[in-house]
């Protein structure tokens, strides 16, 4: 593994922050593409991506304001394991917003709302069986679905 990293290592600066730029970039736009299955006209999921948006960068940057050297972070409680696990979960702005996300998309009007958000688009994904194109994207190279059949 030394010489893996020595290639990684003599990777100049700037390439290594534009590759990153790049990474980063293409991660938000897939994630963002999903909500192409959404219905951006309904209320209730305007609601839930503002509310994901805002405070997935504000609850962030008010554990990250409330935390130095001298102070570990904004909870505080006898037990250091608790404070270092609750700190470290707010401290990261999409760990929040996964949970703001989850939590509203899972709880507001959930039985009214399933056209909105998309999950009769996503059924048919639910299976290998469900779409007829899955068989052309997961099958194995070389025919090898004689000997490992999808489930």
């Amino acid at each position: 593994l030394g010489k893996f990293g020595a290639v990684f290592a003599s990777i100049p600066f700037p390439i290594f922050a534009a590759l990153y730029c790049i990474l980063f970039g293409l991660v938000a736009s897939v994630g963002i593409s999903f909500l192409q299955f959404t219905n951006l006209n309904s209320m209730r999921n305007l609601i839930i991506i503002g509310l994901t948006l805002f405070l997935g960068i504000s609850v962030p940057q008010l554990f990250n304001q409330s935390s130095s050297p001298s102070r570990p972070g904004y909870v505080h409680t006898k037990a250091g394991w608790f404070n270092a696990f609750l700190n470290t979960i707010f401290s990261s702005p999409v760990t929040v917003g996964l949970i703001v996300a989850v939590l509203l998309d899972n709880t507001l009007e959930v039985e009214k709302s399933k056209k909105d958000r998309g999950m009769p688009w996503w059924v048919k994904f639910r299976t290998f069986r469900g779409d007829n194109r899955n068989e052309e994207f997961y099958t194995l190279p070389f025919n090898l679905n004689r000997f490992f059949p999808p489930t």
